[in-house]
């Protein structure tokens, strides 16, 4: 599935190239080139698809600013350690400005860490904060991986999950948010991304065998909120055309009735 961060990673690339960029990330085209991937995109010729395609674009770029700004204020609150889950092509550690002291982990399998890594060598990339690779499958015991590489569950963590949990069973992602809350300290910091049922059924549907929408399986509890409450997080909800707007790309098309409750997440650990 590591194909498909070097596809997100396109969607950020061209975001960079934008004179309004949301976000600028430098890394990108490298990762969606190095893979051979930057000319793979489908044909243009099913409309239907072209459109799903730019939606999932949009909600990409949306979401990176989004998870940007929380980490941001993380940081601005003292959370010096950050854990971003299915990390993929991210490249945090190297675009974002970090108090000295921050140490971020990635947790992810080898193989996408590995093609990462012989990337970033290419590129010459210097990381703006210790960063820690941690290659373990998140179906196996990655806390325990995780606090080999160095993660203090002592101290607040900042824990991030961008495009992970739609591609989960929802056991597992009930399991993945009980682990993270074992793992955080009061004053710990969580976004996550989740998908609605509408917005499944709406891009998987149509989706080619293979394609990141035909793998969408996990949707958002009615109360997302609520669900996060009941393992002690303080959680806000806001939907991708809230934030759209608020970020000055206003969607102009009508609101769907998938679009609520939000799929973007930001949470407090009391």
């Amino acid at each position: 599935m590591w194909a498909t961060a070097v596809g997100v990673a396109k969607v950020r690339a061209l975001e960079t190239e934008r004179q309004d960029a949301l976000f600028r990330d430098p890394l990108a085209q490298a990762f969606a080139t190095a893979g051979g991937l930057w000319a793979s995109s489908p044909s243009p010729d099913d409309e239907a698809a072209r459109r799903r395609r730019l939606a999932v674009s949009f909600s990409i770029v949306i979401r990176t600013k989004f998870l940007d700004d929380l980490l941001q204020r993380a940081s601005a609150s003292g959370v010096r350690q950050v854990v971003l889950l299915g990390a993929g092509m991210d490249s945090r550690a190297f675009r974002m400005d970090w108090p000295k002291d921050t140490r971020l982990f990635e947790v992810d399998t080898a193989a996408p860490l590995n093609f990462k890594a012989s990337v970033l060598r290419q590129e010459g990339a210097v990381a703006r904060c210790e960063r820690i690779p941690v290659a373990v499958d998140l179906r196996e015991d990655w806390p325990g991986a995780l606090a080999a590489a160095g993660h203090d569950p002592s101290l607040p963590t900042a824990w991030i999950a961008e495009g992970l949990l739609i591609y989960l069973p929802e056991d597992a992602v009930e399991l993945m948010l009980a682990r993270v809350s074992t793992q955080s300290a009061t004053g710990s910091r969580l976004g996550l991304t989740m998908g609605s049922r509408g917005v499944i059924e709406r891009f998987g549907a149509g989706a080619a065998p293979g394609s990141a929408a035909s793998m969408w399986v996990s949707e958002m509890p009615d109360d997302p909120v609520g669900w996060l409450a009941g393992h002690g997080w303080e959680a806000d909800s806001h939907t991708l055309r809230e934030r759209a707007a608020a970020y000055g790309r206003p969607i102009s098309t009508p609101p769907q009735r998938e679009e609520r409750p939000g799929g973007l997440i930001s949470a407090v650990r009391r």
